[in-house]
């Protein structure tokens, strides 16, 4: 490692190790936000070590041995040192994977606000700062800083472990909410110049990956995880070379990511293994009817109906009716999707709006369609997403 430059090492490897080792020391002490404030002091010591004195042969090992020592000093200080020394004696001893599921639970909880939520678990899982973060959202930094400051403020009296089996469920459901709410932000960014943010994509990939794999058992945990591998592998083919929206009708699927594709079928294979599939594993199942379709014209429409009749009887929502409506009005005709569409209670929502507009237009009423786009463009808060609805308004009204 020592051809590299030492500055960037650091960095990359707080990128992979820094949730690690904030898991480590929270569980050793009990407190989150001094688990954080540890890991950065071990985080700047090295910026100032490593270029001199060269990287460490186990640079994660490195940081949180740092990091432990830094949050005892710490303790020390304080004087509630020995205090802690006893209750770490009556804790049972954690390997670093389940140290890392509590990092994920405890960022998560319910107890925090929901952007709060998204923002720990940006900060402390993904390694990101706070003016990275503000730059993924578009919001200013000092929200962000404040988000943070009080989620770790609502957490202080939560306990750092494992939620017990009888609250698991929802706890996990709040995890899965999280990275998936990260994930949609990217995907369709709800504001700004770019239709897609592909870093906040792949994070919230990454993140699906690891609470897969350290919850094997999950099927919503692997439906999650199916579902965002499948729709990763349409982000290279989802914009033009100059950043435009191009619709999944045009899209050139030679673009899509096949090892993408596979890993996705994989994990949505070891949700239907189970024998149940919740909603996110009935989204990956959607998802997968894309996936397998060569052409837009090959594509299931019929089952995907079906799917997403599942899904609105496990999780109703206007959401999903919408994206049923879709299915149904490629499967039965535009008409059958506009009784859907003009039965939903989606004011004020863009994509309702352009639903519609799609519908008319198959259905062969242009003008009301262009209407439709007319008001989608001026609902949407995405610059990309409002030049693709006027584009398909086509010239106003003379």
């Amino acid at each position: 490692m020592g051809s590299l430059d030492p500055i960037r090492t650091v960095e990359a490897v707080w990128r992979i190790e820094s949730a690690k080792v904030i898991a480590t020391v929270a569980r050793m002490t009990g407190d989150l936000g001094l688990a954080e404030e540890s890991a950065q002091d071990a985080f700047v010591l090295a910026l100032e070590t490593w270029p001199a004195e060269g990287v460490p042969a186990n640079p994660g090992g490195w940081l949180t041995t740092t990091a432990k020592r830094k949050a005892i000093d710490q303790l020390r200080r304080q004087g509630v040192y020995e205090e802690k020394l006893r209750e770490l004696a009556l804790r049972p001893a954690a390997e670093p994977e389940p140290e890392l599921l509590t990092l994920i639970f405890t960022a998560c909880h319910p107890a925090v606000a929901v952007e709060g939520r998204l923002a720990l678990t940006l900060r402390l899982l993904g390694g990101l700062t706070t003016a990275e973060i503000a730059r993924a959202f578009l919001v200013p930094e000092p929200t962000v800083g404040q988000r943070v400051y009080r989620a770790k403020t609502a957490l202080r009296k939560v306990p750092i472990e494992l939620p017990p089996a009888e609250e698991l469920p929802a706890r996990l459901a709040s995890v899965l909410e999280v990275i998936y709410l990260i994930y949609n932000e990217g995907y369709s960014a709800t504001s700004g110049d770019s239709w897609i943010r592909a870093d906040l994509c792949f994070e919230a990939l990454r993140l699906a990956r690891v609470l897969a794999a350290l919850m094997p058992g999950s099927s919503e945990a692997s439906g999650l995880q199916a579902l965002l591998e499948i729709q990763s592998s349409r982000l290279a083919a989802r914009v033009g070379p100059g950043g435009e929206p191009v619709l999944l009708a045009d899209q050139d699927r030679s673009r899509w990511d096949r090892l993408l594709i596979r890993r996705g079928l994989e994990a949505l294979a070891r949700a239907e293994s189970t024998g149940v599939l919740g909603p996110y594993g009935l989204q990956a199942a959607i998802a997968a009817v894309h996936a397998r379709a060569l052409t837009f014209a090959d594509t299931d429409w019929a089952r995907m109906a079906d799917l997403y009749r599942l899904l609105a009887h496990v999780a109703p929502s206007p959401i999903v009716e919408l994206n049923r409506a879709v299915a149904v009005g490629m499967a039965e005709g535009p008409e059958a999707g506009l009784k859907i569409v003009d039965g939903l209670a989606l004011h004020g929502n863009p994509h309702l709006a352009a639903v519609r507009g799609d519908l008319l237009e198959r259905a062969g009423r242009f003008e009301e369609a262009k209407a439709a786009f007319r008001e989608a463009a001026g609902l949407t808060r995405n610059a990309r997403e409002k030049t693709l609805y006027e584009r398909r308004a086509g010239p106003g009204p003379s």
